[in-house]
């Protein structure tokens, strides 16, 4: 917007007005990004709104990220993400990921053609993670069933949320996942929930 600061110029003001790094963070950026979502949720914003303000979070981060590194700033959680085999898609997968470390969340990318077993390795290294499988074909998205089996024949009790195009509810309780997001905006509140009923 021609005229009004940047999140590089809001940041710097109230970094130099001595605002704690995680009251930026958690009042300012994330707060933000709810709002977003929130906006989202509501028709009032659109996939192109997300991405900039998506992007305006990460630049924001990747200012912050020094200094937050030396305050060790904790996280809701975390989130292992990934696409699930034979899906090379990738741009919704990646908007939930922006979404989630908007949301204060530590994301895990497996990338997409994410192999069962990937998941399986990640979430034995982290073994109270949300893992977030996506697929956008209807060809690949019984591979989301042959993960959720996966991780249980390893013994992980590790939840699981499910999205993309090809999916809905009926099928996210068809292959008992433990939620189904359906799009980016969802996807924060739903890790949340899950993670309280975890804790």
């Amino acid at each position: 917007m021609a005229g009004k600061p940047g999140v590089k110029e809001l940041l710097q003001q109230a970094l130099d007005e001595n605002i704690p790094v995680n009251a930026i963070l958690k009042d300012g950026l994330i707060a933000g990004m709810e709002i977003v979502g929130q906006k989202f949720s509501a028709g009032e914003y659109f996939v192109p709104e997300m991405l900039l303000s998506a992007q305006a979070m990460k630049a924001g981060l990747k200012m912050l990220e020094p200094l937050l590194i030396g305050e060790k700033t904790a996280t809701n959680g975390t989130v292992i993400l990934g696409t699930v085999r034979g899906d090379l898609h990738d741009i919704g997968k990646n908007l939930v990921g922006m979404m989630l470390e908007g949301g204060g969340f530590e994301v895990i990318d497996l990338g997409t053609n994410a192999a069962p077993e990937k998941f399986v390795a990640v979430a034995k290294e982290h073994p109270h993670a949300v893992i977030g499988l996506s697929a956008l074909l209807t060809t690949t998205m019984e591979n989301m069933r042959v993960t959720i089996n996966a991780l249980r024949t390893a013994g992980l009790a590790n939840p699981v949320i499910v999205g993309g195009a090809a999916v809905n509810q009926k099928f996210a309780d068809e292959i008992q996942a433990a939620g189904f997001s359906r799009n980016a905006a969802e996807a924060v509140p739903l890790v949340k929930k899950i993670l309280s009923n975890v804790s």
